[in-house]
């Protein structure tokens, strides 16, 4: 049931993206749905049944070179996507700035196309045609489907001009980074890698006052040829700048590296709810008092 909920809203969003932001707008697409926009905008040809009469084409050949699976997955998508946009493709109203629409295209395209995937499903277009090549004459399948977008995007050129063309690739890139965060989850963290002679403390510190399990793994300097510890931890971004003041208390010279990652499952890298929130009342106190410790002792 929550698939189906993904590509009802997934679609939907991606047919009024076209109808209502895109096509008054004179901004077209990447695929089968941008070569129905460019023969709307060329010859007043409706997108939604442009859109269906190719997806029963390129259907009629996947079936002969396709796994069923991989069609069976766009049967649904296709046809509802086409219904969408030809019951809306009246509703839309020119926006002033074409450079606005664009972006609006893009993100709630992006959207849509991310939920989608996140369905298991597609909309099909020039990604089966690369698939079919792929099958045929094991053409890259990423390759031919790029190839053939930037043909369909730079056709453009002669039906809506170079700006709108430059607008179109604009909501193309929008809608691209707004499908991966879909895909990825805004809950955006960081993965840090610690090299420090006191790497042990640090890694100690950060278990007990963060909730963070740290791993530490044994290295060896390309230059010095010396032994010694790495830490690697995942934390969430909020709590980066606490874990480089607990870095520097420790060891004020560490050699710290801080990635950016999407998505983090599995293992135990996070404290629950109620040890973080435990952690946030101990933590200010705590390290100075800990760091303080470890000199005195001379660690």
């Amino acid at each position: 049931m929550k698939q189906i909920s993904y590509i009802f809203i997934g679609t939907l969003l991606c047919a009024l993206s076209t109808t209502l932001l895109a096509m008054p707008n004179q901004i077209a697409d990447g695929g089968i749905l941008g070569l129905s926009l460019l023969l709307y905008y060329a010859f007043e040809f409706s997108p939604g049944i442009i859109t269906f009469v190719s997806f029963i084409l390129l259907l009629g050949i996947s079936f002969k070179y396709l796994p069923k699976h991989i069609v069976y997955k766009t049967m649904i998508n296709v046809p509802l996507l086409s219904l969408f946009i030809y019951l809306t493709e009246d509703l839309g109203q020119p926006i002033k700035d074409p450079l606005v629409a664009a972006i609006f295209a893009g993100l709630v395209m992006g959207i849509g196309f991310g939920l989608i995937i996140q369905a298991g499903s597609s909309i099909g277009g020039t990604s089966i045609i690369g698939r079919i090549l792929y099958e045929k004459f094991e053409f890259s399948i990423i390759r031919t489907t790029f190839i053939l977008d930037s043909f369909i995007v730079l056709m453009g050129i002669f039906v809506i001009g170079p700006l709108y063309t430059i607008y179109t690739i604009i909501a193309l890139f929008i809608g691209k980074v707004a499908s991966d965060y879909i895909l990825g989850g805004f809950d955006a963290k960081k993965a840090v890698n610690i090299i420090s002679p006191r790497s042990l403390d640090i890694s100690k510190q950060i278990t007990k006052v963060m909730g963070s399990a740290a791993t530490v793994f044994n290295g060896t300097g390309g230059y010095m040829e010396k032994d010694q510890k790495i830490i690697y931890v995942v934390v969430r971004s909020q709590r980066l700048l606490f874990l480089k003041k607990l870095i520097r208390q420790i060891d004020p010279d560490a050699f710290v590296v801080v990635h950016n990652v999407k998505d983090v499952s599995g293992g135990t890298f996070f404290a629950t709810a109620a040890e973080d929130h435990i952690a946030q009342h101990v933590e200010s106190n705590e390290i100075e008092q800990e760091a303080t410790t470890d000199k005195h002792n001379g660690h």
